[in-house]
């Protein structure tokens, strides 16, 4: 794997080359892997949920995408100039530059694409319902489709994880770990799933309680996204299955395993 920053032949990212042959774009990308390596996420989707996923596919990449980028490299700046990767002695002005550059490219690309010609008030709103959309369709379900995870939560997650990981302070940031609470633990699923050693020693994120009045806001510290989760045993005498308390203040739980739950059937089977 190479991360070097290079573009592809067509200047987009995402790109592969496999086996010399080089592919871009998140869709072509897929396709070919699929047929390639002979694996499809998508295998339980009926053709009604397959054009739901790619609808939800398109929403987040052509829509929700570009009002993230502009509070990644427009609005927060700043925040994202901090996480920036660069050594050497004239770090900190490179970051700068490459900074201040990336942001007159988006600026540009935004305001071609058309959002960028509405104002900022007006982009986080259309940002907002993105976010409610997203969290309207979940609901409470663990994965965007249902129980088992397709290609349209890779690029949920792609996206969700900006705003829960990489946008401190923000308004997504804000409404992730607030009010669409469904959505910060579906990130928090996916991350336990499949990047286990991925932790973060730094998630001590306040939400809102939605009691609260507007004049006097009460804050409750938020689980902590990095090392909670539900956790499914069988004690080794009964059989009875133990649960840590671990769960948001909705009563759900921040973590609920497909490791656990699959055991936990075939469990269930055995007996």
């Amino acid at each position: 794997n190479y991360f070097d920053g290079k573009l592809s032949p067509q200047g987009k990212m995402p790109w592969i080359e496999y086996n010399h042959k080089k592919v871009s774009g998140t869709e072509f990308i897929i396709d070919f892997l699929e047929e390639k390596l002979g694996v499809n996420l998508n295998k339980h989707l009926g053709p009604h949920e397959r054009a739901v996923s790619r609808a939800v596919t398109k929403m987040v990449e052509e829509h929700f995408y570009w009002t993230l980028a502009y509070c990644q490299w427009v609005e927060n700046l700043h925040e994202t100039q901090k996480m920036v990767s660069l050594f050497g002695p004239f770090s900190d002005l490179l970051k700068w530059i490459l900074c201040h550059l990336t942001k007159g490219i988006v600026k540009r690309e935004m305001y071609g694409h058309g959002i960028g010609r509405f104002s900022e008030e007006e982009m986080y709103t259309l940002m907002e319902k993105d976010m409610r959309t997203l969290a309207g369709l979940l609901g409470d379900k663990k994965y965007i489709m249902g129980p088992n995870v397709s290609t349209v939560d890779a690029t949920v997650f792609g996206h969700l994880a900006q705003a829960m990981w990489t946008l401190p302070g923000t308004r997504p940031e804000r409404l992730i770990k607030g009010e669409l609470i469904n959505l910060a633990m579906y990130c928090e699923r996916i991350r336990r799933k499949f990047w286990p050693e991925w932790h973060h020693d730094d998630d001590n994120t306040l939400y809102e309680s939605e009691e609260s009045s507007e004049a006097s806001k009460t804050y409750s510290p938020l689980q902590d996204f990095s090392f909670y989760s539900r956790t499914e045993t069988f004690d080794e005498e009964g059989n009875s299955i133990s649960q840590t308390p671990d769960t948001d203040y909705t009563g759900h739980s921040l973590f609920d395993s497909d490791v656990d739950m699959d055991d936990y059937r075939d469990h269930d089977q055995c007996k």
